[in-house]
């Protein structure tokens, strides 16, 4: 289409400078007739663009002439600086510098650096920090990386993964890679990561195309459904945890939670850490695992005459 095509020459020009009808038609498959009307086109539009004759002739844009004059909006270019912002803050490779060349074009676009991305935890140590540049390096690049992985049950067992993908879900990050151990894809909770490294080896496995984190992680984990009721003084952390969708609130001012969760340790861990501010309804197996964990609880604090 002529419109794509006329966007192609400006920023072309912008990039290069300087252009000739030739090498203009040999890249968009055209006639020189055909480019010499588009530049027609660009001047009766406003576009600055100029083409001079002879050795070392050819088409260019005057030197004033910045891409915000033309045709993006003020607000599309802060899209478009902000939108950069958070691929830096996220600490995309190699995007400061586009940050930078993108700036030089909207001259007037606000620089503000509005956004910052950690994510680590609070008070995590730099082995922490650096586990996200580590994984996103090794799934940019695909590169293999190799760590110990505690499960919910606290037991280890040494990885080597293809990484394909960072996941954010359910309050969590995952990495979700080719297993060799278990020459299977798996789903890996990045908190439970330790002696995390880059290696140096090279592999070529895509992204399996059926792929679903939902059905992946039911695979590989009991899903049940589970039935919590909160007092109020852990509403806070249920509105941090759960969709409104899954809450109920009751006539004596509590908050039913009603939800389908992977079974493992890390539930009954989750649980129990909110102490008397939780009652378990359903299944009843739950409870009873509950019960005998606080049983053993009171048993490490009686005082034995």
């Amino acid at each position: 289409m002529q419109i794509d095509r006329l966007l192609e020459i400006i920023l072309l020009l912008l990039n290069k400078g300087h252009v000739t009808a030739k090498e203009l038609s040999k890249q968009f498959g055209v006639s020189t007739r055909t480019i010499y009307r588009d530049i027609d086109t660009l001047s009766l539009a406003g576009i600055p663009v100029y083409s001079s004759k002879g050795k070392g002739g050819g088409i260019e844009l005057l030197q004033e002439y910045t891409i915000d004059k033309s045709f993006l909006s003020e607000k599309e270019q802060k899209n478009i600086i902000f939108a950069l912002q958070s691929l830096n803050a996220a600490q995309f490779p190699d995007i400061e510098m586009t940050l930078e060349k993108i700036n030089q074009v909207f001259k007037n676009v606000s620089k503000t650096n509005w956004i910052e991305v950690d994510f680590s935890y609070w008070g995590s140590s730099k082995e922490e920090k650096d586990k996200f540049n580590i994984l996103k390096e090794a799934v940019l690049t695909k590169r293999l990386i190799a760590f110990d992985y505690y499960n919910s049950y606290g037991a280890k067992t040494s990885r080597l993964i293809e990484p394909l993908k960072l996941i954010f879900k359910s309050k969590a990050w995952y990495v979700y890679g080719y297993c060799r151990l278990k020459q299977d894809y798996r789903i890996f909770r990045i908190s439970r990561i330790r002696s995390l490294s880059l290696c140096d080896d090279f592999f070529e496995r895509e992204m399996p195309e059926d792929f679903d984190i939902d059905s992946d992680q039911t695979k590989m984990s009991q899903i049940v459904l589970i039935k919590l009721k909160f007092s109020q003084e852990a509403f806070y952390r249920v509105y941090d945890d759960f969709d409104g969708d899954t809450c109920e609130y009751g006539d004596d001012n509590s908050l039913t939670v009603t939800i389908h969760l992977p079974f493992d340790e890390w539930i009954i861990g989750y649980i129990l850490s909110f102490g008397s501010f939780v009652e378990v309804l359903e299944p009843d197996f739950v409870k009873d695992i509950i019960i005998k964990r606080a049983e053993e609880i009171i048993k490490k604090y009686v005082i034995r005459k």
